[in-house]
């Protein structure tokens, strides 16, 4: 019985060897049942006969990718396992196939059992540490190399400058290969790849490319870890450098090769180059050369191709290309940028129909999809029906709340996400602080900004350049300057977000200041400086100046003026009420003027009372077609100022039938980091109404004791006086400000935001209540900022 039993499993384990080549999972699970009957059945009480075949099971198992079952073998042997070689492979199925935390865990229990690994176990293992980049696993497994005097050995010695290089220890990696006696062309290919993945590590790899060829040949792996840094840096020269040794040494017949360069050439917008390489690659071409050329179209900005080639990718899908999660999201990402959302829906329908839609990477993109083409209704509805959520996925919504004018709705995103236990990243926060500069959120924004210092976010310009922008428009210009000032970094963006925060501001000076300090520095102004600098002396009324460097940049500067830059002229003539040299601008512009210079122009004729000619500019307006309703409604208050009741009615009909609707006043406050929002004459809305209207009829009585009397000429309904007093009175900005005086001490400064331009009357009262008050008050309008103190305005009564 005992002979019988012992031939049973010496022909299951000749046939066990069988299966494993021929990967017969059916034959191998017969045999595997029929161990288990021969184990139940056997009389011996030495069962070491049966290692030798359930090890081959194991390794059969591994063989068919059945890791499951191989591991409930291993575990359920007759005895405790004690080949090493069992033991590696094992944990080497794990550091390739995951989970790669079994092959650590079983790494330990290898040791718990008192088996000696051996120069084949260390690099299965260390690769799981990169694979999860497990730095503090990895070098505690580096302390039992050095124990077991491994470290000297090629193969152990290249694990580990692989895993610390993958891991970003870049410092270990070149210790360790620094220390290695011999190196064969894998360890330098290990040390190449690893540095090239690391951002700002392209100089460290073209060092050791040369160094590598006085030691051993490169071959194709060497290229493909070389090309991703050269793309990195869109090294152009270098790109060409290494296509020309490839073609040499007869590597561009590799398809990882051939698609590397073609990455290189289109990260180098060289899209004939890479289109050039992609046809010369024929039938070899996989998912990931078509998935390298779809990106490449989108690098250089070749948004249709991309979609053709895209389309030409699905058809081949029979021919055995498998289309990846990362081709898809580029494409809907494409989708995005176009705001197709015809062909975005389709691929949506495509990603539920191929089960891609449960990829985060693919539903993220999907999300910032939908948000672009301005569906955030239905970007919400699929963030609400994803299983899983990462920081992309809240910074997707976040950001399209913002970007369609949503900015409270993002900021209730980004607490929800806050509570939800996920940390914001730095493009969170870049989408985050817009939105607290358009709320003027102080609260939250200040908080992000320490958020943003914790987690050493302030060393990006990105991140400051919002944080400029979020302060001046939450009224402290002087923190904003503070910012600007400790940047590591200054890009031509933050000098020109700072030029346009003073005049915004109203301080033209120090705009026209720090545009001389930029020029010191040695930076050149774009086009986008001298529309932020005009602007700036625009409000604040210096006409010289700007005037000036309008020429400049012409003649010093070589810039061709664009449209922005004429409508910023238009504003900064009109504002000073030089009307005929605003004509005589106008007709000498070598552009045909488009509503933003006419719109700028009727504005002033607003402001001038000049209807004659407000009516001929706004006939040209309705010859382009209004973009808006605010040319119809500074025409309509241009008649109701002169008392031209029908005029005024007129328009506001037009403007109806049009399909423009007026934009109704709204102004807000934060108080204690809550926003309240007020509209006009809707005051009745707010909790504490009766206090805020008490607290305006008593600031009334005040202000006229002073000397303040009603602008009626600002109503533009056609009532009684009294009527008019009552309804400028109750205009949002009074509201808001009514309640910050309620609610605030003192001491603090009030800030107001409104949607509008602030009419004359609120402009006279404000000054009258800043008085009264003995208070700093600020509002910030759809202009400018106006600055209220002791009874002054910094604007000068010019906005």
């Amino acid at each position: 019985m005992q002979l019988r039993t012992r031939l049973s499993l010496e022909y299951c384990t000749v046939l066990l060897e069988s299966c494993i080549q021929s990967k017969s999972l059916f034959q191998g699970k017969l045999i595997h049942q029929h161990l288990l009957k021969c184990l139940h059945r056997t009389q011996e009480t030495n069962l070491t006969n049966f290692d030798v075949p359930f090890e081959k099971l194991v390794d059969f198992y591994i063989a068919c990718n059945e890791l499951k079952i191989a591991r409930h073998v291993f575990d359920k042997r007759p005895h405790r396992p004690k080949n090493v070689v069992l033991w590696n492979l094992l944990i080497r199925a794990y550091a390739w196939n995951g989970p790669y935390e079994e092959a650590i865990d079983l790494y330990y229990k290898m040791l718990g059992y008192g088996i000696t690994p051996n120069r084949f176990t260390f690099p299965f293992v260390l690769k799981a540490c990169s694979a999860l980049k497990e730095v503090s696993e990895g070098r505690e497994i580096h302390f039992d190399i050095k124990r077991l005097r491994l470290e000297s050995n090629v193969y152990v010695s290249t694990a580990l400058v692989d895993f610390y290089a993958k891991c970003g220890c870049l410092d270990d990696a070149k210790e360790v290969f620094d220390k290695m006696h011999k190196r064969d062309v894998v360890a330098w290919n290990s040390m190449i790849s690893g540095f090239s993945l690391h951002e700002g590590s392209y100089d460290e790899v073209a060092r050791l490319l040369v160094q590598m060829q006085y030691d051993v040949s490169p071959n194709s792996s060497t290229i493909v870890g070389v090309l991703p840094a050269v793309a990195q840096v869109n090294s152009l020269r270098h790109g060409k450098e290494i296509h020309g040794f490839c073609v040499r040494r007869g590597f561009v017949g590799d398809v990882v090769v051939g698609t590397g360069i073609l990455d290189v050439y289109g990260k180098c917008q060289c899209i004939d180059y890479a289109r050039r390489i992609f046809d010369m690659m024929g039938i070899v071409k996989n998912e990931v050369t078509w998935s390298a050329m779809v990106g490449a179209y989108v690098v250089c900005d070749f948004m249709r191709e991309a979609l053709e080639l895209f389309c030409q990718l699905l058809m081949l899908k029979d021919d055995g290309i498998v289309l990846s999660a990362v081709t898809l999201a580029t494409v809907i990402q494409v989708c995005a940028n176009l705001t197709d959302l015809s062909m975005g829906s389709c691929l949506h329908c495509f990603a539920i129909k191929s089960g891609f839609v449960l990829d985060l990477m693919v539903g993220n993109t999907l999300l910032s999809m939908y948000a672009k083409c301005g569906i955030i209704n239905g970007a919400m509805r699929f963030f609400n029906e994803m299983d899983l959520r990462d920081a992309v996925s809240f910074t997707a919504i976040i950001s399209g709340y913002v970007q369609n004018g949503n900015s409270e709705e993002g900021l209730c995103m980004f607490l929800e996400m806050q509570l939800s236990g996920i940390n914001p990243e730095k493009a969170t926060l870049a989408s985050v602080l817009p939105a607290c500069a358009h709320l003027a959120a102080l609260h939250y924004g200040s908080c992000s900004h320490c958020y943003a210092i914790v987690c050493g976010f302030t060393a990006d310009t990105m991140i400051c350049n919002a944080l400029i922008d979020m302060y001046a428009k939450c009224g402290k210009i002087d923190t904003a300057r503070k910012v600007f000032d400790r940047m590591h970094k200054r890009g031509i963006v933050s000098w020109n977000t700072m030029i346009i925060a003073y005049g915004i501001h109203g301080i033209g000076l120090e705009a026209l200041l720090l545009f001389d300090n930029m020029q010191s520095e040695g930076l050149k102004p774009d086009d986008v400086t001298f529309i932020c600098l005009i602007s700036a002396c625009s409000h604040s009324g210096l006409v010289a100046d700007g005037k000036y460097w309008f020429n400049a940049m012409t003649q010093d500067f070589g810039i061709i003026p664009r449209m922005e830059h004429y409508a910023c002229m238009v504003d900064l003539l009109s504002r000073a009420g030089l009307f005929k040299e605003v004509h005589s601008f106008i007709e000498k512009m070598p552009l045909e003027p488009d509503v933003r210079v006419w719109g700028a122009l009727l504005s002033a004729c607003r402001v001038y009372k000049n209807v004659e000619l407000g009516e001929q500019v706004s006939k040209k307006i309705q010859k382009l077609g209004p973009e808006s309703t605010g040319n119809f409604v500074l025409l309509s208050n241009m008649y109701s100022a002169v008392g031209r009741w029908d005029d005024a009615a007129q328009v506001r009909i037009t403007q109806k039938e049009q399909g423009f609707e007026k934009s109704p006043g709204c102004s807000w406050i934060e108080i204690s980091g809550v926003v309240h929002t007020f509209v006009g004459g809707g005051y009745r809305s707010h909790p504490q109404l009766a206090q805020i209207s008490n607290k305006l009829d008593e600031l009334l009585v005040e202000m006229k004791r002073l000397g303040y009397q009603t602008e009626s000429s600002c109503v533009f309904q056609d009532v009684e006086e009294e009527e008019k007093e009552r309804v400028l009175l109750y205009h949002s900005e009074k509201l808001a400000i009514a309640f910050g005086i309620l609610s605030l001490s003192p001491d603090k400064p009030i800030l107001v935001t409104k949607n509008l331009r602030v009419c004359g009357d609120c402009h006279t009262a404000i000054k009258f209540i800043s008085l009264v008050t003995k208070r700093d008050i600020t509002v910030r309008d759809a202009s400018r900022f106006h600055h209220f103190n002791d009874g002054i305005c910094n604007c000068g009564d010019f906005w």
